[in-house]
């Protein structure tokens, strides 16, 4: 049996075997305007406490994380399940019987009572490398708690970032908009007076249509994204709207993100990563239970109680006890069905190792996808804001020479569109700056460490990820 034992073990199982997909450092160009230590409170520190509320509300709410703590109280229940296993057990029984065991004896009344125990002696390491793969299971599933919270987060304050740069953009369009109504009716008039062509009254209206008709297309996707909101908080749709006005067209500005670690450093920051690690570990020890499980089995049972029996002739009554049986079991012949098992798990084993390095190199490009838009948006900032001066006062210019009768309609309406255009792209790139700050949030893992605990289902919970 000792032989066997030495056999039984898989190979250890070091998850940062599986980490050498992390480079030494990183290739894309760091923030430098400012850092912040603790990605918990980060929603705190934008400058829009509503943002701050909703993302109270939508963690309250959300079923995602219902199902995340639901996956914890399951992965619980099988880490107790299985450190049982590695336990004796103790069942209590009680019988009474009345009969007669042969013709020649008495009618005999026997009662019993007695505690009966029996143990698995985990000689070859099976029990013990199920309670490992439930631990590892069990620790996965907290994490999976806080990688859905962060999810949540990110949802949220993306949905917010979109109702609010389209509230701006409904700005620059409805002013647009009234530009292009005034030019209508200023065409009107000097085309009745004489002093346009109809031509030009038809281009002045139909450029004021088509002005209308955007500014209903961009508020019926503002409200399409205030009822998003509305789905991901359970916020009553009037409250919500009301406290929207007080902030319309204004993007959320957030604090600034350092990041001066290396690579590697991600993986414990990632509650994905520190998933797909135990999902490795937990394979590795699927691998030792399988292999365990082709070996022989030792049980040892005992009892004690006490038994009375009555008849006719006399009345017995003291303890009884056993030490036994000890069972030893060999499986011989199974079809095969044990190897299969090993394999599976050794496939399974290799599969999460794949996994595992796939999520580190995708960690490691997510992070620095963040910090190529952050470099780039702040890159296009002065250049976009420049564009957007020079455009709206192209526009001004050709429009007061409109009004005074020197320039055309069609060069008004150029300019018109360049300069809208160009005030869109500005607010399309805060947009993209903000984005690429909420990008790099998740990559960073939202602050969370493989220390930070995860609640049980009726545990408070905590406000903001």
């Amino acid at each position: 049996m000792a032989t066997l034992a030495g056999c039984a073990g898989g190979a250890p199982v070091d998850v940062r075997d599986a980490a050498t997909a992390a480079p030494a450092q990183w290739h894309a160009p760091l923030p430098h305007d400012g850092r912040i230590e603790d990605l918990n409170r980060w929603w705190q520190q934008f400058d829009d406490p509503l943002l701050s509320d909703l993302q109270t509300a939508a963690q309250a709410v959300n079923p995602t994380l219902a199902s995340a703590r639901s996956r914890i109280e399951q992965s619980r229940a099988t880490r107790v399940a299985a450190g049982a296993s590695l336990l004796p057990t103790l069942d209590a029984n009680a019988n009474a019987s009345r009969g007669r065991q042969q013709p020649d004896l008495p009618v005999t009344n026997t009662y019993s009572a007695a505690l009966q125990a029996g143990w698995e002696i985990d000689l070859f390491g099976r029990n013990q490398a199920a309670w490992d793969a439930a631990r590892a299971r069990y620790a996965g599933a907290q994490a999976g708690w806080h990688e859905a919270r962060v999810a949540v987060a990110a949802e949220v304050a993306s949905t917010y970032l979109q109702l609010r740069s389209c509230e701006a953009q409904l700005v620059k369009v409805q002013a647009d908009t009234t530009s292009r109504n005034e030019t209508s009716r200023l065409t009107d008039l000097a085309t009745k007076a004489g002093f346009q062509a109809p031509a030009a009254a038809s281009l002045a209206r139909a450029t004021a249509a088509q002005g209308n008709a955007l500014a209903v297309q961009v508020k019926a996707q503002c409200d399409s994204n205030v009822k998003a909101l509305v789905a991901l908080t359970g916020f009553e749709e009037p409250a919500l709207r009301s406290r929207l006005a007080d902030r319309a067209g204004s993007l959320p500005v957030p604090a600034l993100i350092g990041v001066g670690t290396v690579p590697a450093d991600v993986l414990n920051q990632r509650p994905d990563i520190f998933i797909a690690a135990r999902d490795v570990e937990a394979a590795g020890a699927e691998v030792s239970q399988a292999k365990a499980a082709r070996l022989p089995r030792v049980t040892l049972g005992g009892s004690y109680g006490r038994m009375r029996i009555e008849t006719s002739n006399y009345e017995l009554e003291g303890p009884s006890w056993s030490v036994g049986p000890l069972t030893v079991s060999l499986p011989l012949f199974d079809g095969g069905a044990r190897a299969a098992n090993v394999d599976a798990a050794r496939a399974r084993y290799d599969e999460s190792t794949v996994v595992y390095r796939a999520k580190v190199r995708g960690a490691v490009r997510e992070v620095e996808q963040a910090l190529l838009d952050l470099d780039s948006t702040e890159a296009r900032r002065d250049s976009a804001r420049a564009a957007a001066d020079g455009f709206d006062a192209s526009y001004r210019a050709v429009e007061a020479k409109y009004r005074g009768g020197l320039g055309s309609l069609f060069e008004l309406e150029d300019a018109r569109r360049s300069a809208l255009q160009a005030q869109i792209n500005l607010v399309d790139l805060e947009r993209d700056r903000v984005a690429a700050w909420i990008s790099l949030y998740r990559a960073l893992g939202g602050g969370w460490t493989p220390a930070a605990p995860a609640p049980s289902s009726d545990a408070p919970q905590p406000t903001t990820p």
